[in-house]
């Protein structure tokens, strides 16, 4: 997680001005340097690294289990070959870093049109199906131009606003499932694996605030068509990974089962968009006051992008918006459970705040620096994406290297978190760690940096934080700390087995909860 605030998202004029300042002072062909370098940099093809290997290091990639168990491949390279290395796997050729002063070099060489990994399989199912491109998919001017629009409406203070109540009535909502969850067991607590729960929690928030509407995900009864999503979702994640190293295109032409679920599972995910935007487009026009209702609606009102570029969109982030917050509560509740004592901490910053806030979201959210750390701290040692990816735009030279233009350099985010010189006990769920007086900067990238940080951090941010508050309000969350859950890679990280976790109302433990 990003720990300081980018100059566009508060101001985007002096975001503007200082990357003209930057290209002003930067000439086109000349390399920018990091601090690490010294006066005769090394040419690039002298970097460590198996790089030479070609696709034959693809086969034993394959053969070490890395379509799933890339990240650990990662750590053990840069064991190997320290804090740079060079690989080459399929088609990528790419620069492998992991210290936070090489991240800020790279963010400088960014450019005006930041380019990250361009995930071919998604790109492929698109123009197969002749859709358009979102956001997260677009580049160039035309990026850059529906970016700024997208961002003053889900990245900034007066949107962050706009749907913080939205999301705090799913949170309410969803803690009223678990006490009627606890009395259903009988036991006087729960104990489930919470995946699917979060997931439908995850979806319900997401398309609460891009919709305006319930989906009603939180009920016994889960809509068919809500279900499918949901399925989908799933097998979209697990069929593009080995298409990130396998060319879809040649999986197209032999109609490989990849392929073909990748297609299926694609169009689920546009066809539940579609009638979810088709019932907004219908009712928009119905409506007689001007009460937030959502993100699609508030884009369509302003008429400043066409109809298919804002469902492009819409889409892309809802399809974003489910897995990666799901999965980082699952890690957060598995990490606090398993250390009882930061639980409690948190606990008690949150009854002060609420106390002292009431039902203020924005106060509320301003008093709780342990409870935004504990997210951080999740993200650090359970990263959603597993590594930061962006294409430099001018040579530049990090670790006395010399990264050409146009080279895939990408941030080892889970080896990162791992590395102990970083982060001392890296093995410990320490969020006191991201208060300290110490530098955290470029330490906490789990949604990126710059103008090509995830669109959609804001909502995922105040979604969690709410959770969280609401979570720890009513319940005690347990686990069995003597068993061990690793993790596995399928396009983002997720547990290597379920997750058991217990919540107990606080309210039996001789504490009032609150709902």
């Amino acid at each position: 997680m990003e720990l300081r605030r980018p100059s566009f998202l508060s101001s985007q004029p002096k975001h503007l001005n200082m990357l003209q300042n930057y290209h002003s002072v930067v000439s086109e062909g000349s390399a920018v340097v990091s601090s690490q370098t010294s006066a005769t940099p090394l040419p690039y093809d002298q970097l460590p690294g198996d790089w030479k290997k070609g696709w034959s290091g693809l086969y034993q990639f394959w053969k070490k289990g890395g379509f799933y168990n890339i990240h650990h491949l990662m750590v053990e390279n840069y064991q190997r070959f320290g804090p740079i290395y060079r690989e080459t796997l399929g088609t990528y050729d790419s620069v492998y870093i992991q210290n936070p002063e090489d991240a800020a070099a790279l963010f400088m060489v960014e450019g005006m049109y930041p380019e990250r990994l361009r995930v071919q399989p998604w790109y492929e199912y698109r123009d197969y199906r002749n859709k358009k491109y979102g956001v997260l998919l677009k580049s160039g001017e035309e990026w850059r131009c529906q970016r700024l629009i997208l961002n003053k409406e889900v990245l900034s203070v007066a949107g962050m606003n706009r749907f913080l109540p939205l999301l705090d009535n799913v949170g309410q909502d969803f803690i009223r499932r678990v006490y009627t969850q606890v009395e259903r067991s009988g036991r006087g607590k729960w104990t489930a694996d919470l995946t699917n729960e979060l997931f439908r929690f995850a979806l319900e928030s997401v398309c609460y605030v891009l919709y305006g509407q319930r989906l009603g995900l939180l009920q016994d009864y889960i809509n068919p068509d809500s279900q499918e999503f949901i399925d989908s979702v799933t097998v979209m994640f697990h069929t593009t990974s080995p298409m990130l190293y396998i060319p879809p295109r040649l999986l197209r032409l032999i109609n490989s089962s990849i392929w073909k679920d990748h297609v299926k599972a694609w169009d689920s995910i546009f066809n539940h968009a579609d009638r979810c935007i088709q019932s907004i487009y219908s009712s928009l026009r119905q409506r007689s006051d001007d009460t937030y209702a959502g993100v699609l609606s508030s884009l369509l009102l302003q008429d400043k992008l066409p109809l298919e570029d804002i469902k492009a969109s819409i889409t892309e982030l809802m399809a974003g918006g489910v897995d990666t917050t799901s999965m980082t509560l699952q890690w957060a509740m598995y990490e606090l459970a398993r250390a009882p004592s930061v639980q409690e901490k948190l606990r008690s910053e949150i009854l002060a705040a609420r106390a002292a806030s009431g039902n203020d979201l924005t106060t509320l959210l301003k008093r709780i620096p342990l409870v935004k750390a504990a997210l951080k701290e999740t993200l650090r040692m359970h990263p959603v994406a597993i590594s930061l990816q962006r294409y430099t735009q001018r040579d530049t030279v990090i670790r006395n290297y010399l990264i050409p233009q146009g080279t895939l350099v990408q941030v080892g985010l889970y080896a990162m978190g791992q590395n102990p010189d970083i982060f001392p006990s890296p093995e410990k769920f320490s969020p006191e760690r991201w208060l300290r007086e110490e530098s955290t900067h470029f330490k906490g990238l789990g949604f990126g940096f710059g103008p090509r940080q995830c669109l959609g951090r804001r909502i995922a941010e105040m979604e969690m934080q709410l959770f969280l508050i609401h979570i720890l309000e009513n319940f005690k969350i347990e686990t069995n700390r003597m068993v061990e859950v690793g993790t596995t890679f399928n396009l983002i990280l997720f547990p290597s087995r379920p997750i058991q976790l217990t919540l107990s109302p606080l309210s039996m433990n001789g504490s009032e909860g609150h709902s």
